[in-house]
């Protein structure tokens, strides 16, 4: 299992989206027409194999609509996980009641989407891409908008909750993987193959939800950075 995505939510588009890119010299390599069916356009960037996304509602009574007012303003949305094999995690699934809200496919890449009242704090989406390399949801050519100048992978998404450690136990069921301390001795963190999850206290105002992310630097000098962006804490590791 390795985080492949994280998705943001954010009242307009391209304000977001353009202080990304500047800040972290990426560049928009596809949008999706797809996400229409859920009433939001959208915009991803690659960092090395991994993606951003930002989504806008362009409909009333979307689900991003309710984030958006739940959680006063533009933040943290999704996080997109790539498995080995869908059929199986949806067994796995069934098996603890945790309830499917979406299936789909693309070209090369079918996912499924979690219930978020049964995991807490974000969405989650299990995805098989075949080849394994490729990200259907990111287009057919998003290698050629790979910059790693200032970031090269997202390395964790950091979900905060009141409860960090009840929240980080629901999150390892859904995703049989056990918790472990966080890094710093302050919440709980669920590694994966490839990245990790790390579950904080709720100290800004705006309750459980995914508040940041870990990038990878693309010069070591620059590691232990902090940024705000989007409406998420953008840190350098």
């Amino acid at each position: 299992m390795r985080l492949r995505q994280v998705a943001l939510v954010a009242r307009d588009l391209d304000p977001p989206v353009d202080e990304l890119c500047r800040a972290l010299s990426l560049e928009v390599c596809y949008r999706d027409p797809g996400v229409g069916v859920f009433g939001l356009r959208n915009a991803l960037m690659a960092i090395g194999d991994t993606f951003l996304e930002v989504v806008t509602p362009v409909r009333a009574g979307t689900t991003a609509g309710r984030y958006l007012e739940r959680r006063g303003g533009d933040g943290g949305y999704m996080v997109l996980l790539q498995v080995d094999d869908l059929a199986q995690e949806r067994r796995r699934l069934d098996g603890l009641g945790v309830r499917i809200v979406w299936e789909g496919s693309g070209a090369g890449i079918s996912g499924m989407h979690l219930h978020p009242g049964d995991v807490g704090g974000a969405i989650v989406s299990m995805d098989v891409a075949d080849p394994a390399g490729s990200w259907g949801w990111a287009g057919p050519s998003w290698q050629q908008s790979v910059c790693t100048d200032v970031v090269r992978e997202i390395a964790a998404v950091e979900v905060q909750s009141p409860e960090p450690e009840v929240l980080a136990q629901r999150w390892s069921a859904a995703l049989a993987r056990p918790v472990a301390p966080g890094a710093d001795g302050d919440g709980a963190a669920i590694r994966l193959e490839w990245g990790a999850i790390r579950f904080v206290p709720a100290d800004d105002g705006r309750g459980e939800g995914i508040g940041g992310v870990d990038l990878v630097a693309g010069e070591r000098a620059r590691a232990g950075e902090l940024m705000e962006l989007a409406g998420i804490r953008i840190r350098l590791v």
